[in-house]
C-alpha cells in the first residue's frame, strides 16, 4: 500500500517559478523600455516642412490619389530604419564609420561629400518650414523668421548627445505637437472613411512622378539612415545584442507608424479641404484650410509646421555631424555648421522662390541620395565580418536589394522626365 501511495503521490509544485518568469519578463520589457527613443529622434525627420509639402501638394492636386505613395514608403522606410539601427546594434558604430574602415579612401570622400549635400537640401526644407511658420503665426518677415528658427534649433541641439534623454523627450513632445494637430484637422475634415480609396496604386503624368518621388525622398530620408546607426551604436553594451535589436524594432515600428499614420493625415486633410481649390504655397494652405475648415485647423497647421520646422532642423544639424565624424573623423563647431546650412535657405527666401517648389525639388533630391545610404547599408549588414550573428538573413538581403534597386530604378525615371 506505501508504495502505491509513492507512486501517486503529487508532484511538488515551485510556487515562486511562474512569478520568477513573469519577474524576468518584466525586467527584460524594462531594459527593451530604457533603449527606446532613438526612432522618435529619427521620425521627426519623416514629418519635417519638406511632408509637409509634398503631402499637401500631393492632396491639393490629386485628392487621395498617392495615399498608397504614403503607405509604400512608410513601410520601406521601417525596413531600412531596422537595418541601420541593428548595423549600430552590431557594430557599435556608426554607418558612417564602418564605410571609412571598409570602404576605399576615394569612395569614402564621395560618400561624404553627398552625405553633407544630402544634409544642406535638408536644412534647406527644415529653415523654410519654420519660417514660413512663425511669418503665419506672428506675422514675422520670412529672412528674421530663419534666423530664429536657427536659434532655436541650435538650443535644443545643445541637449544632445550627452543629454540625449532629455533631447529625445523634447522631440517626442513636438512630434505630438504635430500629430495632435493633424489628428484635429483630420477630424475636422470628416474623410477618414473614403480615404481608403487612395492606397489602390495609380499615377497621372509627369507631374505626379515627380510627387510621388518628393513623398518617398520626404519618407525615407538619407540623412536619418546614417543617424539612426549613430543613435543605436551604444546599446549592445547596455543590454546585450538581442535585447537591444528587440528594442531598436519595437522603437522604429512605434515611431514610424505614428509618423506614417500623421502623414496619411497631412495629405487627407489637404484631399478634403484643398483639392480644386488652386493653393500653390503653404500660406495659401494655411489660407484654405481657415476657410474650409475653420480658423482653428488654419493655427494647428501653422503651429505644426513650427513643431516640425525647429525639431528636424535640430535633428538635420545632428545627422550632419555624425556623417563628417564618421566619414573623415573631423568635427566642426555647430555655430560653423550652421552658418552653412542656413545660407541657402535665406537666399531662396531674400531671392523670393516659391517655397513650396524649393521643399518638393529638395525631396527629390533627398531621393537621388538614397542609393548612397541604401547600398553601403545593404552591404555592410550583409557580410558577416562586420556583423557578427547579427548578419543579415539571406531573405533580408534580397529584400534590401530589392528596395534599392526600385529607388534607382525611380531615380531613372525621374531622369527620363526631366
Amino acid at each position: 500500500m506505501g508504495s502505491v501511495l509513492d507512486q501517486t503521490a503529487p508532484a511538488v509544485i515551485d510556487l515562486d517559478a511562474p512569478a520568477g518568469a513573469r519577474r524576468r519578463r518584466r525586467d527584460g520589457l524594462r531594459r527593451a523600455a530604457a533603449l527606446c527613443g532613438p526612432a522618435f529622434i529619427v521620425s521627426v525627420a519623416y514629418v519635417d516642412p519638406g511632408n509637409f509639402a509634398t503631402n499637401m501638394a500631393g492632396g491639393a492636386g490629386y485628392g487621395d490619389m498617392l495615399l498608397w505613395v504614403i503607405a509604400v514608403a512608410n513601410v520601406l522606410a521601417m525596413f531600412i530604419q531596422s537595418l541601420s539601427a541593428k548595423l549600430g546594434i552590431a557594430t557599435g558604430q556608426s554607418l558612417p564609420a564602418v564605410c571609412r574602415e571598409r570602404l576605399p579612401r576615394p569612395v569614402t570622400w564621395l560618400l561624404w561629400a553627398q552625405g553633407e549635400l544630402v544634409a544642406v537640401c535638408t536644412d534647406l526644407a527644415e529653415f523654410l518650414g519654420g519660417s514660413i511658420a512663425l511669418n503665419l503665426l506672428f506675422g514675422i518677415p520670412l529672412v528674421p523668421a530663419a534666423v530664429i528658427t536657427a536659434a532655436v534649433s541650435s538650443v535644443l541641439l545643445m541637449l544632445a548627445p550627452r543629454g540625449r534623454r532629455r533631447y529625445e523627450t523634447v522631440l517626442t513632445g513636438l512630434l505630438a505637437v504635430v500629430c495632435a494637430g493633424f489628428v484635429y484637422q483630420a477630424v475636422l475634415a470628416g474623410h477618414l472613411g473614403t480615404a481608403v480609396h487612395g492606397l489602390a496604386p495609380r499615377l497621372a503624368g509627369q507631374d505626379s512622378v515627380v510627387l510621388a518621388a518628393g513623398i518617398v525622398g520626404a519618407t525615407v530620408m538619407p540623412h536619418v539612415i546614417y543617424l539612426h546607426s549613430a543613435l543605436t551604436q551604444d546599446q549592445a553594451r547596455q543590454a546585450g545584442h538581442r535585447v537591444a535589436l528587440r528594442a531598436s524594432r519595437l522603437d522604429s515600428i512605434a515611431a514610424l507608424g505614428v509618423a506614417g499614420l500623421v502623414n496619411i493625415a497631412m495629405m487627407t486633410v489637404a484631399a478634403t479641404a484643398l483639392h480644386g481649390r488652386g493653393a500653390a504655397s503653404l500660406a495659401d494652405i494655411h489660407a484654405s484650410l481657415g476657410a474650409a475648415l475653420s480658423g482653428g485647423a488654419a493655427v494647428a497647421f501653422a503651429l505644426a509646421l513650427l513643431a516640425s520646422g525647429l525639431a528636424s532642423s535640430s535633428v538635420g544639424i545632428y545627422a550632419g555631424q555624425v556623417i563628417m565624424e564618421g566619414f573623415l573623423r573631423r568635427r566642426i563647431p555647430l555655430a560653423a555648421r550652421r552658418l552653412v546650412t542656413i545660407a541657402p535657405a535665406i537666399a531662396v527666401l531674400a531671392a523670393g522662390v516659391d517655397p513650396v517648389r524649393v521643399l518638393i525639388l529638395s525631396q527629390v533630391a533627398l531621393t537621388a541620395g538614397l542609393p548612397f545610404a541604401l547600398i553601403p547599408l545593404t552591404i555592410m549588414t550583409s557580410r558577416r565580418s562586420v556583423m557578427g550573428t547579427l548578419v543579415n538573413r539571406r531573405i533580408t538581403t534580397m529584400a534590401a536589394v530589392t528596395v534599392t534597386a526600385a529607388i534607382l530604378a525611380l531615380n531613372g525615371v525621374l531622369l527620363a522626365q526631366a
